[in-house]
């Protein structure tokens, strides 16, 4: 299919490129050309090339960006969303989470999988990062509604096994448009060092990353060291788990070794600032891995401990906590934070097309509406987005070439209606 965007800002994300005025041409998945006005005159001249659009879209002077990715995300937890809140990490899984989660089966993941993915394509997010109990359920919702996943496994003491992380790091690792899978676990405190060391084992065999929940809370850390006389991060990698690289989900309470182990292993800390912050888990130093050169991408978690999924309002709480922590109105700078929600997820999440806009990567491109009051005037599109930047700017969602979402209309297979009555259904099954 042959889509032009034209009239539009554009802003690529490419380094030291600013926002410019341009068009986006997309042919099938991937796109084809990005110009600014300058350019399309030089080159065309006259001769504007006859091609046979499917569509053309006037995009009325808004902005075209790469979509955001999620880089942490439990999707099928909304099922939870505003049931298991006002309550401490640990009780909130050991008495909320983990008995209703056992009454989950793959089917459930499904249907709740989907309502995730409504709510990403109205944040503009165009790929996820998704850790949950049934990764094949969590595929299948994805790739029957458009959208672009990265599995990765919750492996632990009492769900799946080595065995199983292997078969799916195989199969989904296969040529596939919207999804791939990373090794991972839940955790250390819910796997033993067996379990770790056999992890370890395989991706050494794959040369693989390992990603996991890491340094979240005070306590996790505490128990770590009592436990093995080490820090979370520095344990496993005492286990070879980080010799190929991966990242950590969190990462609130790092220490200096463990920050040495991040940048030695070349670790992506994954930030989720509304997770920690709902749950009093505490601030990231986000300014501090950057002075260090340790690499930062920002994710939601899941709609349990969150409760939205919205990219918006993870960039402004980056910017806002890590200024807030430091003591330093000037400590983190909009564009940073904008880069850890597109280009930086994207490496991450080991999506090499899908950072920036540029001839060739795949057509994963988000609208925003500048011709609202939260977006006026325009001085700054950047930190317009980051700072005043809402949920309700997005007004065109676009993954792999497919619009999906576009002013308030989803175009995913099915109603948006009919995923409500399913979820819940399952809901009034599970919880009542």
């Amino acid at each position: 299919m042959n889509i032009r965007l034209y009239n539009a800002r554009i802003l690529t994300m490419e380094k030291d490129r600013p926002v410019f005025w341009g068009e986006v041409w997309i042919k099938n998945e991937k796109i084809a050309y990005v110009a600014d006005t300058e350019e399309l005159a030089s080159e065309w001249d006259k001769d504007f090339p006859k091609i046979n659009w499917d569509l053309e879209i006037d995009c009325k002077e808004n902005l075209l960006m790469p979509g955001f990715k999620d880089a942490h995300t439990h999707s099928a937890m909304t099922f939870l969303r505003s049931y298991a809140d006002d309550v401490p990490l640990q009780k909130w899984l050991n008495e909320k989470v983990f008995p209703l989660e056992k009454k989950l089966t793959g089917e459930d993941i499904y249907h709740l999988t989907r309502l995730a993915v409504l709510e990403y394509l109205t944040s503009g997010i165009t790929a996820v990062f998704d850790m949950y109990l049934t990764p094949d359920t969590v595929a299948r919702a994805c790739m029957e509604m458009g959208m672009r996943c990265v599995l990765t496994s919750g492996l632990n003491n009492f769900t799946s096994s080595i065995e199983q992380v292997e078969e799916e790091y195989l199969r989904w690792n296969q040529k596939q448009s919207l999804i791939s899978y990373q090794l991972g676990f839940h955790a250390e405190y819910t796997c033993s060092k067996e379990l770790l060391y056999r992890l370890a084992q395989l991706s050494h065999k794959y040369r693989a990353p390992v990603y996991t929940h890491l340094s979240e809370t005070e306590r996790e850390v505490e128990e770590c060291r009592n436990q093995y006389g080490m820090t979370p991060a520095v344990f496993l990698d005492s286990m070879g788990l980080f010799e190929f690289g991966g990242g950590g989900y969190h990462c609130v309470h790092l220490t200096d070794s463990d920050m040495d182990v991040f940048r030695r292993r070349r670790l992506y800390v994954i930030t989720n600032p509304a997770s920690n912050t709902k749950l009093a888990s505490g601030i990231a130093p986000v300014s501090e891995f950057i002075r260090k050169k340790i690499p930062v991408a920002i994710g939601t978690d899941g709609p349990a401990s969150n409760n939205c999924l919205d990219m918006f309002r993870e960039m402004f709480l980056v910017a806002g906590l890590s200024k807030l922590k430091e003591g330093d109105a000037a400590g983190i700078d909009a564009l940073q934070v904008l880069n850890m929600a597109t280009v930086q997820g994207a490496k991450a999440m080991h999506l090499s097309k899908c950072d920036v806009l540029a001839k060739g990567r795949y057509a994963d491109i988000i609208m925003i509406d500048l011709n609202q009051p939260n977006m006026q005037p325009i001085h700054d599109i950047p930190r317009n987005i980051v700072y005043s930047g809402s949920k309700s700017n997005v007004c065109m969602t676009m993954i792999n070439g497919k619009i999906l979402y576009r002013n308030g209309e989803f175009n995913v297979g099915c109603s948006a209606e009919s995923i409500y009555e399913k979820c819940g259904e399952i809901v009034e099954r599970l919880i009542g």
